[in-house]
């Protein structure tokens, strides 16, 4: 299989590049490096195997080219993370949204196969877990920037479906939820990595809210290993699927493991959201998968717990020349009732 990633230098771009070469796959990335790293795949330059366009899915000529010489697209470029989604929104929109017509209009031109990479942020303010794929969704309004990206992706999964249902695109959606290993940064409000820098460092493990809101996380190779599954399987064209773990943690007891895997004496400290990010700011209080249709795909769940995911991290963390705090793990904070809940 040859097969086109766009945001192949990002975190889960270059974990999937890795699976897929390892298992004897062609691999071309495209990306633009808004957000991903050429650091990711410098490993891969000489792979014969692996090629890479450090250019934008928007490239209209290219994105032809590139496409039409694959025989599947994984459609992973997007704008992520909390704190650049609530500090750019237009890009947030627009990159989404755009590059995820391209890709699309590109690839009904040959019939090509498209997994898209949506998220669980779709199913907004929801509070009924676990979810599921034909759940409601529930997102704020226009004027609370933090939706932004969550109706971006809706977007993107109401166009994939449109191409699916009118010019016949093999599409896939998958809703991945909170995946998270080594190679991803803390720079954009991922929480794992944060935590960890900041514990590293020894300064204080900010976490937001009250710390009673929780996730579920994934662990990133069993998330690029599910995708390339799903690509091999006809009967989830056309479907969206959930894709993640079902373990779920609050804030605190997550920056709590943290802060014992890597013996640190830092703080815990809780910091309200419109001190970490803006006024108003909104967030899920939980966000739990169903994932029943990945076992009627005859699809393996994640099989990485939390306390193997944060040795993963924590030792990737640890191998890298120093622990530099970036500029959201090194943010003011102001305590929220107590300075500390460790």
């Amino acid at each position: 299989m040859k097969a086109l990633i766009t945001g192949g230098a990002g975190f889960i771009g270059s974990h999937l590049a890795d699976f897929l070469l390892d298992r004897g796959d062609t691999v071309v990335a495209i990306d633009d490096l808004s957000t991903g790293a050429i650091d990711n795949i410098v490993h891969l330059k000489a792979h014969p195997n692996f090629s890479y366009h450090i250019d934008s899915v928007m490239n209209r000529p290219l994105l032809a080219e590139l496409v039409d010489h694959c025989d599947v697209v994984f459609h992973l470029a997007a704008a992520v993370g909390v704190r650049l989604i609530v500090e750019s929104p237009v890009r947030t929109i627009t990159t989404n949204i755009a590059g995820t017509e391209l890709v699309l209009q590109m690839a009904a031109k040959k019939h090509r196969t498209v997994l898209l990479a949506s998220t669980s942020e779709v199913y907004g303010k929801r509070t009924d877990v676990p979810f599921r794929e034909d759940d409601d969704l529930l997102m704020g309004p226009p004027t609370k920037r933090r939706w932004s990206y969550a109706c971006s992706k809706a977007t993107d999964e109401f166009l994939a479906m449109a191409y699916w249902e009118e010019h016949k695109v093999p599409v896939i959606i998958t809703r991945l939820f909170n995946t998270v290993g080594p190679r991803q940064t803390g720079r954009y409000g991922m929480v794992i990595p944060r935590f960890v820098e900041q514990a590293l460092a020894g300064a204080p493990i900010t976490v937001y809210g009250d710390g009673e809101q929780s996730r579920c996380f994934a662990y990133v190779g069993d998330v690029v290993r599910i995708l390339a599954t799903l690509v091999d399987r006809p009967a989830a064209v056309g479907e969206i699927i959930n894709v993640g773990n079902d373990e779920e943690i609050s804030m605190v007891g997550l920056a709590r493991q943290v802060k014992a895997q890597t013996q640190s004496a830092s703080e815990i400290i809780l910091v309200p959201y419109d001190v970490a990010y803006v006024s108003g700011f909104e967030d899920m209080q939980r966000r739990v998968p169903d994932l029943t249709k990945l076992a009627q795909l005859s699809v393996d769940r994640p099989r990485t717990n939390l306390e193997e995911i944060l040795q993963t991290v924590i030792r990737h963390a640890r191998t890298r020349p120093s622990v530099a705090l970036t500029k959201e793990a090194a943010a003011p904070v102001r305590p929220q009732v107590s300075p500390s809940v460790a």
